[in-house]
Parts: C-alpha cells; sequence; structure tokens
C-alpha cells in the first residue's frame, strides 16, 4: 500500500515521504494513529501544494539572510568596555552585548546564539566576527572593543 506519512516515524520515514508499505502494517498501524494517510490523487496533490509551498518559504528565508549579509558587510560596531590598570579589561564581552550593540548601532536584530565567540573577547582592539544568519549564509562583522 502506498502512504504519506504525515509525521516522522523511527525506522519507516521523515513527514512527507511517499513509501510503499506491507497493506497490515499501513492499516493496523500507520493510519490508526494518524503517522500517514493513503497515497490517493487527492493527498498526493496536497503534497505537492504542501512542498511548493515551503520550498518558496526556504527561499524567502535564504533571501533574507542574503540581505542581512549584505547589510552586515565591511560594517563596525564600537562597544565599549571598562579598562583597569595597563589597558585590562574588566570582564568580557559576550554574545548577547554583541547582538544587542548591533541592534541599537545598525537597527538589525540578530540571535545571540548565531554570533560565533570562539572565546570571550577580553582585550580592546579590532576583531572580525562571522555570524551564522542561516545555515548557507555566514556574515563578517568588525568589531572594535574600545575603553570606556
Amino acid at each position: 500500500m502506498k502512504i504519506i506519512l504525515t509525521q516522522d516515524v523511527k525506522k519507516v520515514g521523515k513527514k512527507g515521504d511517499v513509501l510503499e508499505v506491507k497493506d497490515g502494517y499501513a492499516r493496523n498501524a500507520l493510519l490508526p494513529k494518524g503517522l500517514a494517510v493513503e497515497a490517493n490523487a487527492v493527498a498526493l496533490n496536497q503534497r505537492k501544494l504542501e512542498q511548493k509551498a515551503e520550498d518558496k518559504r526556504k527561499q524567502n528565508e535564504l533571501d533574507a539572510a542574503k540581505e542581512i549579509e549584505m547589510k552586515l558587510k565591511d560594517k563596525e560596531i564600537k562597544i565599549p568596555m571598562k579598562t583597569g590598570e595597563g589597558g585590562r579589561v574588566f570582564g568580557s564581552v559576550t554574545s548577547k552585548e554583541i547582538a544587542e550593540t548591533i541592534k541599537k548601532e545598525l537597527g538589525i536584530e540578530i540571535d545571540k546564539k548565531k554570533i560565533q565567540l570562539k572565546d570571550a573577547i577580553k582585550t580592546l582592539g579590532a576583531q572580525n566576527l562571522a555570524i551564522k544568519v542561516h545555515p548557507q549564509v555566514t556574515a563578517e562583522i568588525k568589531i572594535l572593543i574600545i575603553e570606556a
């Protein structure tokens, strides 16, 4: 029997997959639990429409990410930090502070989890930082840590 999965099913397939399974398995396990629907013409057409909508949504996300990358390209943000004797910084610059500064200075909202910090920034000066805006798009921004 041909079915379309409505949810991910372990060891069977992912949501939206069109599969050929044994009649008994489909009738006794997958269909009653709502894990699948029978693959008739209406269901296949519905799946095709959902797939097109999903592809369009993903393309829109990618376009928005590329737009954000272009806005961040060649930009520099300044983050003031308190310093002590000998130019030592008190504390460190976190991804949260960087995200807030980008929003304040450039007007672009970025999730702090997307900012890729290898180590905490504990020194004055300029650094280049990667921001993973989308799985396929990574933006670079220059951060200048200055004395407050």
